[in-house]
C-alpha cells in the first residue's frame, strides 16, 4: 500500500496548461502583494489618502495629512473536490505517473479549467453588480456591428477618466461578439493575399492597447449551478464582453491536492486505485478599484 502525491509533480505542467487554456489566467497574476490572514481569509486593502495643501515657507514643518489604511477580510469559499476509483487493469505500476498524468490532463481540460473560468467570470459579474455605485459597469446594450466599437470606446473613456491604467487592459468576449468586432463599423482593414501560402489572417489580437481574448460562451454566463460539476444556472444571462484591468481583481488558488492511493488502502474500493483531486480558491473584485471593470450582458 502506498500514497503518491502529484500536486507538486504536476505543478509546472499545470501552470503551462493554464497559461495556454485558462482564459482567465491573467486575473491570477495581479496584486501579488495582497496577503492571506490565515489559510482561508485574504486581506483586501481600502487605503484612503488626503491630498496636498499649500506649503507655507514661514511655518515650521508640513501640513498634516490623513491616511486610512483599513483591510477588509474576505473568506475564500470555492472549495472543490472529486475522487475516482480506477481498476488496476487500467493502470500499470510501472506506468503509474503517466497514467495519472493522463487522467489529470483530461480532467483539467473537460472539467477543472472550464469550471475555473466559469466561476471567476460569474463571480466578477456578481461583484460588479454589488459595486455598481463604486464605478463598476454592467450594461445591457444590444450589440451590433454598428455600435460594438462605440461601446468599447465609451467604456474605455470612462476608465481613462477614472484613472484606470491603459496598459494591461483585457477585453474578454464571446466568439459571437468577436465576429461583430471583426466587421464593426469604423474599423478599416487591408487584407493582402500573397506569398507562397496565399493565406489570409483575419485574427484580431489587440485593439488600441487592449489584449483581446475569446471566451467560450458556456464559460461566460452570469451564474452557475456547481452542485455537480458546473452548469449554467436556470436564470443565467449571457455575458458578451468584459473589459477589465487585472489590477482591480484578486484571484487566488490557495490549495491544490492531487493524491493517488494504491489498492488495499480503502475498504470501499476493494482492489482499486483511488484518485483524489481538490482545489481551494476564490476571486474578488476590489471595491476601491471597481472602475476597472465593464460588462455587457444580453438583457
Amino acid at each position: 500500500m502506498a500514497v503518491y502525491s502529484y500536486a507538486e509533480t504536476f505543478k509546472s505542467e499545470l501552470l503551462k496548461k493554464y497559461a495556454r487554456e485558462l482564459t482567465s489566467f491573467e486575473l491570477t497574476q495581479s496584486n501579488p502583494q495582497i496577503q492571506f490572514l490565515n489559510e482561508q481569509t485574504i486581506k483586501l486593502p481600502t487605503i484612503t489618502l488626503s491630498g496636498y495643501k499649500d506649503h507655507s515657507r514661514s511655518a515650521i514643518g508640513f501640513n498634516q495629512g490623513t491616511i486610512s489604511n483599513d483591510w477588509i477580510p474576505k473568506k475564500l469559499a470555492f472549495d472543490r473536490d472529486v475522487e475516482f476509483f480506477i481498476d488496476p487493469l487500467d493502470i500499470s505500476e510501472t506506468n503509474l505517473s503517466i497514467s495519472i498524468a493522463n487522467i489529470t490532463n483530461q480532467f483539467e481540460e473537460e472539467q477543472a479549467i472550464p469550471e475555473k473560468d466559469s466561476y471567476r467570470f460569474s463571480k466578477l459579474y456578481s461583484d460588479a453588480v454589488t459595486y455598481a455605485s463604486n464605478g463598476a459597469v454592467v450594461d445591457t446594450t444590444s450589440l451590433t456591428t454598428a455600435n460594438i466599437l462605440d461601446w468599447i470606446d465609451t467604456q474605455s473613456a470612462v476608465m481613462d477618466d477614472a484613472g484606470v491604467p491603459t496598459d494591461g487592459r483585457v477585453l474578454y468576449l464571446t466568439s459571437a461578439a468577436k465576429t461583430l468586432l471583426k466587421s464593426a463599423s469604423g474599423i478599416t482593414r487591408t487584407i493582402s493575399v500573397g506569398g507562397g501560402s496565399n493565406s489570409v489572417n483575419r485574427n484580431i489580437n489587440r485593439i488600441d492597447d487592449m489584449i483581446i481574448k475569446s471566451v467560450p460562451s458556456g464559460r461566460f454566463k452570469t451564474s452557475y449551478d456547481f452542485s455537480d460539476g458546473c452548469t449554467p444556472a436556470a436564470a443565467a444571462k449571457q455575458m458578451n464582453i468584459m473589459l477589465i484591468h487585472p489590477s482591480c481583481v484578486v484571484s487566488r488558488d490557495r490549495y491544490s491536492y492531487i493524491n493517488v492511493f494504491t489498492p488495499g488502502h480503502d475498504s470501499r474500493t476493494a482492489d482499486k486505485y483511488i484518485y483524489q483531486n481538490r482545489y481551494f480558491s476564490d476571486t474578488f473584485l476590489l471595491q476601491t478599484k471597481a472602475e476597472g471593470i465593464a460588462i455587457n450582458v444580453t438583457a
